[in-house]
Formats: C-alpha cells, sequence, structure tokens
C-alpha cells in the first residue's frame, strides 16, 4: 500500500511545488579519512551508520569506496537520501555524511499479495515502527483481512550487546492459511485450511562488515480440519512442534534493496520434531547471488538456490514449491511440489533513469514522506526450476524455465515495482506485474 501511496503523491505532484535535488557528483580525487562528521541524523544513532562503512579513520578512500558505502548506508532503509563527500581545513580532511532520514511510524492500512499473487490479495492494517530509538529497532504489529487472514507481532533489535555485536529477534504469527499442496488436496478430497500459530528467538552474531549468524528456536501449531496421513506429521489432525535452527549469512552487496555489486549467500539447516509424536526431520537450504558490472553501466545478477528435506516424514506443508515464494517467470502462477527444490536465475540490467532525488511539497503529509530516491531500469531475464521428490530422480522434462524482458521502477527507501513480458520453454507468453526485487 505504501508504494501505491506514493505513486499517487508522484501523480498529483504537479499540482503543487516539487524539488528536484541533484544528484551527487561522487568523483574525487583519492583522499585520507582524518576524521567523519555526520549532519541529519536527528534520531539515529552515528553508531548505525559507522558500523555500515568498510574503512576508518586513517584509510585513504576513492571515488569507488565511497560511492559503495554510499549504498551500504542507503541499505538501512530509514534514508531518503544520503551524500558523502570530503571537507578540507589546512592539512586534515574530514568525510561529511549527510543524511534525510525517513518516515518512522505507519499506522496504515495496506493491500499486500499473497505468494506474489493479485488473485490472492490480502488487506489490513501495520503498525510499524522503525528506527525505534534511534538504533534501527523495528516493532511491528498487522493484523489481515481477505486471503490468508492472519496476525503477526515482531521485534528486531540489531545490537542488543552493541560491544559484542550481538543481535536479537522475536516473531510470533497467526494465519489461517489456505493448503499449498495438491497431493493434500487430493488426499484430502477437497480444497481446504490449516491454521498456523508460531513463535520463534533469534539471538546472533555479526562477526564483521560482511559475516554474521544466528540460532534460532521455537514452536510451531497447525490445525488441520481432520486428519489424514501425510498431510500432517503426526498422527493427530494437529501438529505441536518444537523446532530449532541454525543460520549463516555472508552479504557484501552494496544497496541490498536493488544491488548492483557484491555476493549474498545463506544456509540454513532447521530441525522440526526432536522425535515428538514420532516426529523427527529437517529442512536445508542454501541460496548463493552474485551481483556485478558487466561493461559500463550493464551489470549482471545470478542465482542458485535449493531447498532440501529429509527424516521419516515430511508433512505436505513442509514441502519444497514453485509458483509460491519461489517462482519461475513464464510459469508464474503453475505449481510445483516435492520434497526438494533447485532454482537458477540469471538476469542484465541497465539504467534508464538514474538516481533522481525528489522532494514534494504537498499539504497535510510529513516531510519525511516526500524525498524519495528513483531509478528506472531495463532488464532481461532466464531462469529455470525443478521440483524433485524423495528417492526418485531429477526428471527435467517437469522443469519450469522461461525467459523474457521487463522494466523495473524504483522509489527508495519504500518499494520497487516490475512490469515484465515472459515466455515459457513452450513458447507461451504472460505479463507479469510484481511487486519488489527479482532476486
Amino acid at each position: 500500500m505504501k508504494f501505491f501511496v506514493l505513486i499517487f503523491a508522484l501523480l498529483v505532484s504537479e499540482l503543487f511545488c516539487q524539488t528536484v535535488i541533484p544528484k551527487q557528483n561522487l568523483s574525487f580525487k583519492p583522499f585520507r579519512v582524518d576524521s567523519i562528521a555526520i549532519s541529519g541524523n536527528d534520531i539515529t544513532e552515528p553508531e548505525i551508520i559507522l558500523t555500515e562503512l568498510t574503512f576508518s579513520i586513517g584509510d585513504i578512500v576513492d571515488s569507488t569506496k565511497l560511492r559503495y558505502n554510499r549504498e551500504r548506508i542507503y541499505s538501512l532503509g530509514i534514508f531518503t537520501n544520503v551524500r558523502l563527500y570530503p571537507e578540507s581545513n589546512e592539512d586534515k580532511t574530514t568525510l561529511i555524511i549527510e543524511v534525510n532520514e525517513s518516515w518512522y511510524i505507519w499506522p496504515i492500512p495496506f493491500l499486500a499479495l499473497r505468494d506474489r499473487d493479485w488473485k490472492k490479495a490480502t488487506f489490513g492494517l501495520d503498525v510499524l515502527i522503525m528506527n525505534f530509538r534511534g538504533r534501527n529497532e523495528k516493532l511491528r504489529a498487522s493484523f489481515s483481512l481477505g486471503y490468508d487472514p492472519s496476525f503477526t507481532m515482531q521485534y528486531s533489535k540489531p545490537y542488543w550487546f552493541r560491544k559484542e555485536a550481538i543481535y536479537f529477534d522475536a516473531y510470533f504469527v497467526y494465519v489461517n492459511q489456505n493448503n499449498k499442496s495438491r497431493n493434500a488436496e487430493i488426499l484430502f478430497g477437497e480444497k481446504f485450511k490449516q491454521k498456523f500459530i508460531s513463535g520463534n528467538i533469534t539471538l546472533g552474531k555479526r562477526f564483521n562488515l560482511f559475516n554474521k549468524a544466528d540460532v534460532y528456536g521455537g514452536f510451531s501449531y497447525v490445525e488441520t480440519p481432520k486428519f489424514i496421513p501425510n498431510v500432517n506429521a503426526t498422527d493427530s489432525r494437529i501438529d505441536k512442534l518444537p523446532f530449532l535452527g541454525l543460520r549463516y549469512y555472508y552479504d557484501s552487496r552494496d544497496l541490498a534493496q536493488f544491488p548492483k555489486e557484491g555476493i549474498f549467500f545463506n544456509a540454513d539447516i532447521l530441525k522440526k520434531g526432536f522425535g515428538k509424536s514420532g516426529v523427527d526431520y529437517n529442512i536445508f537450504s542454501a541460496d548463493f547471488r552474485e551481483y556485478r558490472t558487466v561493461y559500463k553501466n550493464l551489470s549482471s545478477k545470478w542465482r542458485f538456490h535449493s531447498r532440501q528435506t529429509f527424516g521419516k516424514l515430511i508433512p505436505f506443508y513442509d514441502y519444497s514449491f514453485l509458483g509460491y515464494n519461489e517462482k519461475i517467470r513464464g510459469h508464474f502462477t503453475q505449481r510445483s511440489e516435492g520434497n526438494n527444490l533447485y532454482l537458477s536465475q540469471l538476469e542484465f540490467k541497465y539504467p534508464l533513469l538514474t538516481e533522481i532525488n525528489i522532494h514534494l511539497n504537498l499539504p497535510l503529509i510529513p516531510e519525511a514522506l516526500l524525498t524519495y530516491r528513483i531509478e528506472i531500469y531495463a532488464q532481461t531475464f532466464v531462469e529455470g526450476g525443478v521440483t524433485q521428490m524423495r528417492g526418485k530422480s531429477i526428471n527435467l522434462s517437469h522443469a519450469f524455465s522461461g525467459y523474457g524482458f521487463g522494466f523495473t521502477g524504483l522509489i527508495l527507501p519504500y518499494n520497487i515495482a516490475r512490469l515484465e513480458f515472459a515466455l515459457n520453454e513452450l513458447g507461451k507468453a504472460e505479463i507479469i506485474f510484481d511487486l519488489g526485487i527479482s532476486f
């Protein structure tokens, strides 16, 4: 909903005064950073910004390093504009970091898409407090009606113990969710819903700028209208399962919302059941992405993702799916399921409009909501994916693949929209309008 509010604001902006903020020139000769001064951070603590920098006082920096670190600061998602430039005084040089803070409190109604599907619209109220206490903490509570009604609460603290770089997250969710498994629907005899209630706590450590790991655990409750083997993990229509997981992240991306340079890698191992009611199974997933410049303004990104399930009995609701969170353009709404999943994607993008910072003057709307970084890109892509049942070989004749082109519009720090034309391996075409980055 935030995205549509912003689009509306842009459309009516011609009726009001607007300011186009010139793009910052980051062409500087290499210089030594003798000190750092931060301005514009009325709420944000300076350490939140300083911990994202890849250099320290006394280091030599150039234009390339400044551009990269500017995007790292943008990646925090709490600023609408960021400027870095040197200021010399006699034989000393101070690096100036100027920021404009975004709006932090969002008690607004929203319209969202379950599984990125316009036929699965949900609506409700989302209360989000970002940058709570100026420490980039997040408090969130939301409820939704429509498709898969839900209620969620979350608290995220990136620096619980600042010196030790320990972070903390607590999450609770209730959702009355439509079954995703076609196999479960066949066994059940009709479409059905399951109630999911889950809570978990995460405790992790950031080892340095790019590496972090965490352990998370909690309890899940899954209720099905009636008991059918395999639809549930236990011999009851209600599953009550503890779980414990371990995750590792490597993230050197410049701008997390829309990367152009860097690597992202995530590995996650999750254990469920621990033998309770005879249930004991595991889920492992790995996700690797690389972003790099190919030539001048042309950039590329590629991804390989796999999800594996193994154990005594895997309930259908924990199968690996294509067609929900993970989609293949060309088969955008088609479903495929199995114990395991393999997905690969390749995309090239070229900027049509690079970084225009706009400040609007509209009545009754807070100033912090009226500054945006806007960019437009053209992209071409090819991707494929396949699911695999346990004990069977991968059947490539059942794989999904697609290719095509499209356009991406960024309104940072708020949202991203894509309009794309895709063809699958059979030549069938589809037009896709989606929110968020492809990967």
